[in-house]
């Protein structure tokens, strides 16, 4: 059986996480908008913001629900990498690696690291 230990599942959803967060500025704003120049849909990073320090402190309770944030943007996820064509496909399907990647390593950190 693998053993995790939480610092690899916090370190892991820190990095799931602002590579969201890069990943969401960079579609909207350059590679991919809905409209030349960017789009006010990059606001959809505001949400990823909010839990960033305390998935940074590896606090419990914002993994528990950061770990249901990244729900949002793996529906997202979902249906843009079936709706679009192009590299707004391979932007979607790399947010929706980057938000499992969220959601399995908050969850199992939050598992882990509960009172028996």
């Amino acid at each position: 059986m693998l053993s995790v230990t939480p610092a690899t599942l916090a370190r892991t959803a820190l990095a799931s996480l602002l590579a969201m967060i890069c990943l969401c500025l960079v579609w909207e704003l350059w590679l991919a908008p809905l409209r030349p120049g960017g789009s006010w849909l990059v606001l959809k990073v505001l949400p990823l913001l909010a839990p960033l320090f305390g998935v940074l402190h590896a606090r419990r309770y914002t993994m528990q629900w950061c770990s249901l944030l990244a729900l949002a943007y793996l529906a997202e996820g979902v249906v843009r990498a079936t709706t679009e064509s192009g590299i707004s496909r391979w932007l979607a399907l790399f947010e929706l690696i980057f938000a499992l990647g969220l959601f399995f390593a908050s969850a199992l950190y939050a598992r882990v690291t509960r009172q028996s």
